[in-house]
């Protein structure tokens, strides 16, 4: 029989990936699907030629001129416990409509490579990207990135490890990874803390989703883990942040914000943290959530 510890696990990791790959599907103006008939729409790009399956996004590109300029660009990465998840719920689609240029990202799961394989990925995706820029009109010097749980954790390396070059490799080599901004949505950001607080699921496991990304029990591989902490890499050149988290989620601890929020204004980097009062993991209902992050990408991709 399982233990009530491995129970809990499971159950934990299964609504972790409902409430992830659903994000898209509530709340608001995130439900509201633009007009693809105004897009271009470029699938399953490969961002490391004859790579794994997984190494693709989806790039979609407004056929109306900019009127100013060359468009920024925003870069969605799904979430799902690095165990599930897809490009094609990309609630940053709704940017379209606003003349925004849109990527989603695939990435290796943590049952295809262990960490650092996934943002290794998303590296190459940004560098893949920042490569092609000319070709597909969108600006190189103006990336923003977002994601959910998972998919906020690599954003958030994204943000503090973009001068981190033992991440970078693959194609597109001496092109930068580096974004322009940051939007993290509950993303875990010390896995070794995360059992201190409240949650359905046992992060310290050996089979958490913690634990699989790293390829061992968190707290017997804390070298591994700190390697895969955002926190880890923060300094006071890392780009804006924008913050976001449930104050009752219950499976990535409020806390785990409330750490990096702490770790970015120590080192003086413009950050904005935001809780949402009563919001779980996600499918938020504060309306609040949608303009903060419209207000960010105009503020630090368009000004």
């Amino acid at each position: 029989m399982w233990s009530r510890r491995r129970w809990c696990s499971v159950v934990g990791l299964a609504v972790l990936v409902l409430t992830t790959t659903t994000l898209a599907q509530r709340g608001g103006r995130a439900a509201r699907g633009p007009d693809l008939s105004r897009v271009n729409v470029l699938r399953d790009v490969a961002y490391v030629p004859d790579g794994h399956e997984r190494q693709k996004l989806d790039l979609y590109l407004p056929k109306d001129a900019p009127t100013d300029g060359k468009r920024p660009l925003i870069i969605w990465v799904h979430g799902g416990a690095w165990r599930a998840g897809s490009k094609q719920n990309c609630p940053a689609r709704r940017f379209l409509d606003d003349g925004y240029a849109v990527a989603s990202v695939n990435y290796r799961l943590s049952q295809h490579a262990i960490f650092p394989a996934q943002i290794a990925d998303c590296k190459a995706a940004i560098r893949w990207l920042r490569a092609n820029a000319e070709e597909h009109g969108y600006d190189p010097n103006r990336f923003g990135v977002w994601g959910s749980s998972a998919g906020g954790h690599l954003v958030a390396l994204l943000g503090t490890a973009g001068d981190v070059n033992d991440f970078d490799v693959g194609p597109n080599a001496g092109v930068s990874s580096r974004v322009q901004a940051v939007c993290d949505f509950f993303g875990p950001t010390d896995f070794t803390k995360m059992s201190r607080f409240p949650s359905r699921m046992d992060h310290d496991a050996p089979d958490s989703p913690e634990s699989r990304l790293v390829g061992g029990a968190v707290q017997e591989n804390k070298d591994k883990v700190q390697r895969a902490n955002p926190i880890t890499y923060v300094t006071k050149d890392d780009p804006p942040f924008l913050i976001v988290h449930g104050d009752k989620d219950p499976l990535v601890p409020h806390n785990q914000s409330e750490i990096l929020y702490e770790a970015l204004k120590a080192a003086g980097v413009e950050t904005t943290f935001y809780t949402v009062r009563g919001g779980g993991h996600g499918r938020f209902t504060d309306t609040k959530v949608e303009v903060l992050v419209a207000d960010f990408f105009a503020k630090h991709l368009r000004d």
